[in-house]
């Protein structure tokens, strides 16, 4: 398949309710949250594990389309996929001295798994299969207005063990949840790594239909309510591009309809789009 010719940005607006979007690992699984301004966090590698699960589930394993990073897989299980397929013997962290060899295994690791040739993949480990950019990045997406932590205690109706049914009859815990929060994520497709990686149309679609859908098929009681409201698409004319990815970006604002009152549902949220300053040779397109 032929890989895209044009250059793209983007912009997810998604939101959370009563729920933890990103747990942060360092400091007791609250929700992210940027200590100086009080935004709320999601990290790229988060959105990332959200997108693979839902191509997983809406292409099956079909061929170009398996899953590297996978949830409890062993990477090095994953390369030696590429060997066995191109009748080789892996040398401890190092790649074929045969340069076709090694571009070939780099290859495989790109056609067969959709997300190395979408967000790339540093293969250089035991079985070494070289290292891929990949064409697509996210960044971090931030909440549009400051996030309320709130940390709720619960019940469960049991205890654990025998030992712990003599003292209770009930254990207690606590959750973390954003009451409501509105997030803004932005990323960028470049052709020029698509090239490199082969990623074509049919995975750009792809792409966009994760990033709409995605958050349907991750529901969870830690999570609360995520939903994807709204996908932008900034579509260059060429390769190069037409316009810096800020400039775009700048076009699109989110605000508050009212200030003086708390956020709970993204009808308290007005987006604007300025149509007027979109520069020539890019199209914006509303999924």
């Amino acid at each position: 398949m032929d890989a895209i010719k044009k250059r793209y940005e983007f912009v997810l607006l998604f939101d959370v309710e009563n729920g933890n979007p990103n747990g942060d690992p360092d400091a007791g699984n609250m929700p992210r949250i940027d200590a100086e301004t009080g935004l709320g966090l999601v990290t790229d590698v988060c959105l990332k594990r959200k997108i693979r699960n839902y191509v997983d589930i809406a292409k099956n394993d079909t061929e170009r389309y398996d899953i590297y990073v996978r949830e409890g897989s062993v990477l090095n299980t994953q390369h030696r996929k590429a060997y066995k397929a191109m009748e080789l013997e892996p040398e401890s962290k190092k790649l074929p001295k045969e340069i076709e060899q090694a571009k070939k295994l780099t290859h495989f690791m790109c056609h067969h798994f959709f997300d190395v040739r979408t967000f790339g993949a540093v293969m250089s480990t035991e079985v070494n299969c070289g290292v891929v950019r990949g064409p697509v990045q996210i960044n971090f997406a931030r909440s549009i207005d400051p996030i309320i932590q709130q940390e709720v205690t619960i019940t469960r109706m049991a205890v654990t063990s025998e030992k712990d049914a003599e003292k209770k009859d009930r254990e207690m815990g606590r959750k973390f949840i954003v009451p409501y929060a509105l997030y803004r994520v932005e990323g960028y497709i470049s052709a020029f790594l698509a090239d490199k990686t082969g990623f074509s149309e049919d995975d750009l679609e792809l792409f966009w239909e994760a990033l709409t859908n995605m958050f349907d098929h991750d529901h969870s009681a830690a999570r609360g309510k995520m939903s994807a409201r709204k996908l932008i698409v900034f579509e260059h004319e060429t390769a190069l591009g037409n316009a810096p990815a800020h400039k775009l970006f700048d076009l699109l604002t989110v605000s508050c309809k009212d200030p003086e009152r708390p956020t709970r549902s993204f009808n308290d949220y007005e987006v604007s789009i300025n149509h007027t300053a979109l520069p020539a040779g890019v199209k914006l397109i509303e999924k």
